[in-house]
């Protein structure tokens, strides 16, 4: 018995993961790394939403520039707004104002930022949120961070109890808001700690969907660089354990096995949180997109065999 038990479980880890799991999922780039693609087009599906990052000192035109080169192309712009980078209301009402009226924008993902010391006025997406200032200026969708490994700078000790009852504010914002609301994690590179970070908000009453952030494919030392730099958690291992792995040293890595578990989940439990995947291009964006069109393209060979 333990040895056909042995082979289901090689059988459905080798499974490919259903192909619809990747519908609607997102990527995210920067001005300097936009400025590389010719034409987005040749790489996303029509109408994907692209997050914008926001790095500190990046100017606002720059960030500008490039949501409308991604609206003219058919994408859906979503720039980084990050509060401890903008000093003060009239700041923020301006980048808004040029968003929309410059690049059509109409959703934007709101973070605290990685600077230590705010520039002004804001510390957190929370004061963005209470200013008004999006819902005055047109903004129909709001995503927020999320923190499935924690987030040290936040919580230092490591606990979670700041960030879950920053996400039940934004939850009761939410249901008072005309707004879409989602969260959208940091990357992690695997599925058992996001499992039991949803699981745990749902028990804490945050009820809003997820877009998981998974690493695009990349070498194994450039993950381990955007990791350790990004306070990436348990999940971390994966890359540890692969790195003790001469065979596959040298080899890029891939989020099959994150994205498999995770597809599988949903599948069993279609009410799980994690509705859409949000891929960190680590390796390159045209890196990404390819692993993304293989891989569904092997989920409908699955199908069409079945």
């Amino acid at each position: 018995m333990a040895s056909i038990l042995n082979l289901f479980d090689r059988k459905k880890a080798q499974a490919p993961a259903p192909r619809h799991f990747l519908d609607g999922f997102s990527i995210e780039v920067m001005p300097r790394t936009a400025e590389k693609i010719d034409d987005f087009r040749a790489l996303l599906p029509p109408g994907t939403r692209v997050y914008i990052a926001h790095v500190d000192g990046t100017p606002i035109e720059a960030m500008v520039a490039t949501a409308a080169r991604l609206t003219r192309e058919g994408f859906q712009p979503m720039p980084h707004l990050p509060a401890r980078s903008i000093p003060d209301r009239a700041t923020l009402d301006d980048w808004l104002a040029r968003y929309r009226g410059e690049a059509d924008v109409r959703q934007a993902l709101l973070i605290a930022g990685g600077r230590a010391e705010p520039a002004g006025a804001f510390d957190s997406s929370m004061q963005m949120i209470e200013t008004g200032l999006f819902d005055a200026r047109g903004f129909a969708r709001l995503h927020v961070a999320g923190h499935p490994e924690g987030n040290r700078d936040i919580a230092p000790d490591g606990s979670d109890a700041a960030l879950i009852a920053a996400l039940r504010w934004k939850q009761a914002f939410a249901a008072r808001s005309d707004a879409a609301m989602a969260i959208v994690t940091q990357f992690c590179f695997e599925a058992a700690p996001v499992i039991a970070w949803a699981d745990r908000l749902r028990a804490e009453g945050v009820g809003l969907p997820v877009h998981i952030g998974v690493a695009g494919p990349a070498k194994l030392q450039t993950l381990v660089k955007f990791a350790l730099s990004c306070g990436v958690g348990p999940s971390l291992r994966v890359l540890q354990r692969r790195a003790r792995d001469l065979t596959r040293l040298v080899l890029p890595f891939t989020p099959e096995d994150i994205l498999r578990d995770l597809a599988a989940h949903k599948a069993r439990h279609p009410d799980f949180a994690v509705e859409a995947v949000h891929f960190f291009p680590l390796g390159g964006v045209a890196q990404t997109t390819d692993f993304v069109r293989d891989w569904r393209a092997g989920g409908a060979a699955q199908a069409a065999r079945a």
